[in-house]
């Protein structure tokens, strides 16, 4: 125990030395939290859109102000021929265009199906299938609103669906997706810190030359391993303190479920990262090398493999099996049921046990290999 003492003391003193490092380690993720919060976003708003109206009838004018009265569409300009379109949304002009006919209002004063035709780019897939998508929603809703205050003016009677329906959005009712990408941001920084700055702890002791003193020590391998994490445990703590109120204050991220639970979730999470930084610096010579290795296996699969941005279950079977071994994998789901949807204990489970399992089998190894090297 004294022994162990010792190398966290020294661990410690050491990080105090450095504090451009300490801020680095604390300050970068959070600054990165706020960027990447901003930069990354699934919404799709603000998409311009050109109009052919030929119908030029009070109905047309008044579906076309309910369209643009909302922030997911803008203007782009009007069109007087149908041959316009073609140039306007090769030029990006646009990126749809509406044809409203010229017997719109006649077919919505007969009862009758009132059709509008939308052109939409498609090369960007996401992008033009949710604008599709927002058109069919839209576009069934105001064209019903028009037709009953037609069938209305007309004295005829207003007929309703005779079934309507009212969903209702648990979790993220305003369906953005700042809500859902933060959580997986807050484990890709996480994981990065992490496993970066314990992969130099040792490394650095090798060009120092300082680990021989190790070598001569009765120092057990338990203890170095230990020691070189553990002020990383603290420093971690303090960072994810700090991105949660970051995302808090940014984002409008609200922690609904419990927090003893969270902080059991960010230790078994740290457990594992540390590990695996501290495997890396066992088997590495360079600091330099220590650092390209802990970004090329942790940046990469976490942003990937870790369902942060793309569904695991959509991956194919091959890919979803190396996920497995990836840690931010199961931190992204358990912050999520636990910071969105007030997960308990028995949701997330098996993301725990996944983490505390990874963690014992990076930590052993990382005591083995440094055993090696210590013997």
């Amino acid at each position: 125990m004294k022994r162990f003492w010792a190398i966290f003391k020294k661990e410690l003193r050491q990080i105090g030395r450095d504090p451009l490092s300490l801020g680095v380690l604390i300050f970068i993720p959070a600054l990165l939290l706020v960027l990447y919060g901003y930069a990354l976003s699934f919404d799709v708003k603000h998409i311009r859109v050109a109009v052919l109206d030929e119908s030029r009838t009070p109905e047309s004018r008044q579906l076309l102000d309910a369209l643009f009265g909302n922030p997911y569409f803008d203007p782009a300009g009007a069109l007087t021929r149908r041959t316009e379109a073609d140039a306007i949304l090769a030029g990006g002009k646009a990126r749809a265009v509406l044809i409203i006919p010229h017997d719109y209002a006649e077919r919505l004063a007969r009862g009758a199906v009132a059709r509008v035709q939308v052109l939409v780019d498609g090369s960007d897939g996401n992008t033009g299938a949710t604008a599709s998508g927002y058109f069919e929603a839209m576009s069934d809703r105001l064209t019903r609103q028009v037709r009953l205050e037609v069938l209305r003016r007309a004295g005829r009677p207003a007929a309703l669906p005779l079934v309507t329906p009212e969903p209702r959005v648990w979790f993220n009712p305003e369906l953005e997706s700042a809500p859902f990408l933060v959580p997986g941001i807050m484990a890709l920084l996480m994981m990065l810190s992490a496993v970066i700055a314990t992969s130099l702890s040792i490394v650095r002791e090798k060009e120092r030359e300082t680990i021989e003193q190790l070598l001569v020590s009765p120092l057990r391998p338990e203890e170095l391993v230990l020691g070189k994490t553990l002020p990383y445990v603290v420093i971690g703590a303090l960072t994810m303190a700090l991105i949660l109120f970051l995302g808090w204050l940014f984002f409008g991220i609200v922690m609904r479920g419990s927090w003893l639970l969270l902080g059991l979730t960010s230790l078994l999470f740290l457990f594992a990262s540390l590990g695996m930084g501290v495997l890396i610096s066992s088997v590495t010579r360079s600091q330099l090398m220590a650092f390209l290795i802990a970004t090329i296996t942790t940046l990469l699969p976490a942003l990937i493999l870790s369902g942060f941005i793309f569904p695991i279950r959509n991956m194919p079977l091959p890919i979803q099996g190396i996920s497995l071994i990836v840690i931010p994998r199961y931190f992204v789901d358990a912050l999520r049921g636990i910071i969105l949807k007030d997960a308990p204990l028995a949701a997330i489970w098996p993301d725990l046990v996944a983490l505390a399992a990874l963690g014992l089998l990076y930590n052993l190894v990382a005591a083995h290999k440094t055993k090696k090297g210590l013997g």
